[in-house]
């Protein structure tokens, strides 16, 4: 008797979804890691260094104090009764945990919430976006979710998957058929491709610009619309990605005018992925959100359908296992919003330790309050040492003959383009495998080092990249530069032509 379930009688959608960030290499660097564990010695390495996914905290990160402080008391609120909570927890967390405690039903973090969130919490963050952009923000614009990549259950096929929860609302939303496109950049995170190919639409890439800091150009965008439409392809969404995942560009603002008219003039949704806002590591460039250029346009809410993604899991707080994050839609009719609210009311409510993250991010202390010192020390530190790290790696690389490397301007990655000998790209075919994911097993394989490589991501035909995290520990990064020089050194001779 046949199984039940196999390969062969799965969702064909499900197989063609793929997520490189923990892909075949991520795995085979999990089961080397282990046998570091059962069989110390048995490698050229003595630990993975885990360099594929921006995941802070995995890689010793510390988390914000003041914020973890108002967790533990609205987790445990029986502490605030306490006498001694005032010589454990600074005065401003108190207090914060107890306005947060008030706008819960229940005062329980363990209790659902609103499918939207908590309304005193989205109350909280729609003042921070108000406050960050200088133009008003509405609580009832705003879902909490669990990040810009959580999950829900959804059943497709008789088998229950995560699903991540932001982008995925939105592909539910808009993706009707095969037909139905969405304009992604490329490179770009693999959530997109994942999310458009399990929703069974159509992804229509548009190339960024690597001779230029990997710019968005307009015309190029344009010509993959025209090109899209006429093979009868119906767009109707353009991804952004500010700053880049995996390129670590910051749109310069001139550019993001651009990308909003021509939302506007061609009918497009515009979906802005700004979860690395916090991330930006170079003097002559500033992060602006899409909400804000629309706005400063002039145009209102009738004039461009926009979402913008926030998540608690980037920026200086690394809090990606907690979860949190909000989208903000405007630009979309009530009966649209109707629907949205529906697919959000599936799942219930998001976390609610993410969502109280989501209103701290945007409502960190202020200048006065007690916490305040030490919060901005732990947060310049934070950024300062990335900016550190990502200069040292992206030096590193382009001392090295066959690499280059652009500025990594923001994020947390850098994105260096390979130019492969050869024999080593033949010798890649005959492995079966795409030269940049044979470059990057090998790397594993020699120096205990994970990346991951540019096919995973998506690149310009012809091209070889990998994506590299700007975030083990400052300590380790002059070893991870060493080690890595050794091998590609090595690795090109090897296969020189």
């Amino acid at each position: 008797m046949a199984a039940t379930v196999a390969v062969e009688n799965l969702n064909p959608k499900v197989l063609k979804c793929e997520y490189a960030v923990r892909g075949e290499i991520v795995i085979h660097a999990q089961r080397l890691q282990q046998q570091l564990q059962t069989q110390p010695g048995s490698l050229p390495f003595d630990e993975i260094l885990y360099c594929n996914i921006g995941n802070p905290q995995s890689l010793g990160q510390q988390p914000v104090t003041f914020f973890r402080e108002v967790l533990a008391l609205c987790d445990h609120p029986y502490l605030l009764q306490r006498d001694e909570i005032k010589s454990l927890f600074s005065a401003d967390s108190i207090s914060r945990a107890k306005q947060i405690l008030a706008s819960i039903p229940g005062k329980a973090t363990g209790a659902y919430s609103h499918s939207q969130g908590i309304k005193g919490l989205r109350d909280t963050i729609a003042a921070g976006i108000t406050s960050r952009d200088g133009f008003p923000a509405n609580a009832d614009d705003i879902f909490l979710t669990d990040g810009a990549s959580p999950g829900y259950e959804l059943y497709i096929s008789c088998i229950i998957l995560l699903f991540p929860c932001q982008v995925h609302l939105m592909m539910q939303l808009l993706i009707r058929n095969e037909k139905d496109g969405i304009l992604v950049p490329i490179p770009q995170y693999p959530l997109y491709s994942a999310s458009i190919a399990l929703h069974g639409g159509a992804l229509v890439p548009y190339y960024l610009n690597e001779s230029t800091g990997w710019g968005l150009e307009i015309s190029d965008v344009k010509k993959q619309l025209e090109d899209a439409r006429s093979k009868g392809i119906d767009v109707r969404a353009l991804v952004v990605i500010n700053p880049g995942n995996p390129t670590g560009q910051v749109l310069a603002e001139e550019n993001q005018y651009d990308i909003v008219k021509f939302c506007k003039n061609e009918g497009l949704v515009l979906l802005a992925d700004e979860v690395y806002q916090e991330n930006i590591y170079v003097d002559n460039k500033k992060f602006h959100s899409f909400k804000k250029i629309v706005r400063s346009l002039g145009y209102g809410e009738e004039d461009l359908p926009l979402v913008s993604y926030q998540s608690v899991s980037k920026g200086y707080y690394g809090e990606c296992g907690k979860r949190g994050g909000y989208m903000e839609i405007t630009g979309f009719s009530a009966p649209v919003r109707e629907q949205i609210y529906k697919i959000a009311s599936v799942n219930l409510c998001s976390n609610i330790s993410g969502q109280i993250l989501a209103s701290l991010v945007m409502n960190p202390p202020k200048a006065g309050d007690e916490s305040f010192a030490s919060y901005k020390a732990e947060k310049d530190g934070i950024i300062a040492s990335l900016t550190r790290r990502a200069k040292s790696l992206e030096d590193a690389f382009n001392k090295l003959d066959g690499i280059t490397c652009n500025e990594a301007e923001g994020a947390m990655y850098l994105f260096p383009q390979l130019s492969l000998p050869q024999k080593a790209i033949q010798a890649a075919k005959a492995a079966n495998k795409a030269p940049d994911a044979f470059y990057a097993l090998r790397l594993l394989e020699s120096t205990g080092i994970v990346v991951v490589p540019g096919s995973g991501f998506g690149q310009v035909p012809g091209t070889w990249h990998f994506r590299c995290t700007i975030l083990p520990q400052e300590e380790k990064i002059p070893a991870i530069i060493s080690r890595f020089k050794v091998f590609h050194e090595a690795f090109m001779a090897e296969y020189h032509d």
